[in-house]
């Protein structure tokens, strides 16, 4: 598996409207783009550090991903997205065969038409970790 950069940092919020205000006004960021993934059951909301992205996280339901990490004490980072450059696929693969449980077994399709899959953080030293490369 080649890493090419760490695509964007997740960051778990209650509200993207709540908080927006910190990231543009005080920290000088802007918001390029909001996006609802339905499937995942969360909106996005991202901004750019120089080559690194911060996307807001906010639940769309209360049996979302987001909500079920915040109610069990979680705020703030979610999760580290590396940018892959021999796949999604073979990513996975080759992290499976090194014994790293898998959320995903397979690419799915997430915000900002990228192909995703996360790893366990049982198995990553306690973080959340995504691997990402663009949708082809």
């Amino acid at each position: 598996m080649k890493i090419s950069r760490i695509d964007h940092l997740g960051i778990a919020v209650q509200s993207i409207d709540e908080v927006l205000p910190y990231f543009e006004n005080v920290l000088g960021l802007k918001c390029y783009a909001v996006e609802e993934v339905a499937d995942q059951k969360v909106k996005t909301a991202f901004m750019k550090v120089g080559e690194v992205k911060l996307e807001l996280l906010e639940p769309t339901c209360e049996d979302s991903p987001i909500a079920k990490f915040m109610a069990n004490g979680g705020k703030g980072v979610h999760h580290v997205a590396f940018a892959v450059e021999d796949g999604v696929a073979n990513a996975i693969a080759e992290v499976d065969s090194k014994g790293i449980r898998l959320i995903d077994k397979a690419p799915r399709r997430g915000a900002e038409n990228m192909m995703i899959a996360f790893l366990h953080p049982k198995s990553t030293a306690g973080v959340l970790t995504e691997l990402c490369e663009p949708a082809k």
